[in-house]
């Protein structure tokens, strides 16, 4: 098995600490129990490798062997397909985990996160919050929460699309955006009760801390 090397940044800021979306990788390796390893990159001064791996200076990124790959979901991807602990091997459960990681990604991030992005400058009483409130709301968690209150996980046994589905609406849960909707408050708690989000989540904190 070729060596995996998890890169996120050096330090972050405390907001968004336990957030960076290196967590999702940590997460998946845990799960899948597969041996890899942390390296850093600079936050404040990102240079040109940086942008070879990841082309908006973003983090992480994940190498495997000689391939480099961006994108959280595209690690997950990649990841389910080293380890039935993260995605099945048959066509339709793999096909179910695959539309589920998409439906986290398209669907329900593009909605939360400018909403997110909203209460972290603090604006949230204009019209353009009120907008993006209202579509997450009722067009978004409105819908996932009966699905959710049916289903232990999203594809059957928990799964990647479980590990974005569930980072992405930890977000929204960190400003209480899931107050009216228990069964994603529910889910939430499942998936962060899980021991391996727990050491991924501690794992991310002991990294940033070091640079403090």
């Amino acid at each position: 098995m070729t060596e995996l090397v998890l890169t996120t940044y050096d330090w972050v800021p405390d907001a968004p600490r336990g957030y960076v979306r290196d967590l999702r990788v940590r997460w998946a390796l845990e799960e899948a129990g597969l041996p890899y390893r942390v390296e850093s990159t600079p936050f404040r001064d990102r240079k040109d490798e940086h942008f070879a791996h990841q082309p908006f200076g973003q983090t992480p990124w994940l190498t495997d062997g000689g391939v480099s790959i961006f994108e959280s979901g595209a690690i997950m991807l990649h990841l389910g397909e080293k380890s039935e602990a993260l995605m099945p091997a048959d066509t339709r459960g793999r096909s179910e985990v695959i539309e589920w990681v998409f439906a986290a990604l398209n669907s329900v991030e593009m909605a939360s996160l400018p909403w997110s992005l909203f209460h972290f400058s603090g604006d949230t009483s204009s019209q353009s919050f009120q907008l993006f409130d209202n579509f997450l709301k009722a067009h978004r968690l409105a819908h996932i929460e009966p699905i959710l209150a049916q289903r232990e996980w999203l594809a059957g046994g928990f799964s990647v699309a479980d590990i974005l589905m569930a980072d992405v609406l930890r977000l929204v849960a960190r400003f209480d955006g899931l107050s009216a909707y228990p069964d994603c408050r529910a889910y939430v708690a499942r998936a962060t009760a899980r021991p391996c989000f727990l050491k991924a989540h501690a794992d991310q904190l002991a990294h940033f801390a070091k640079a403090d």
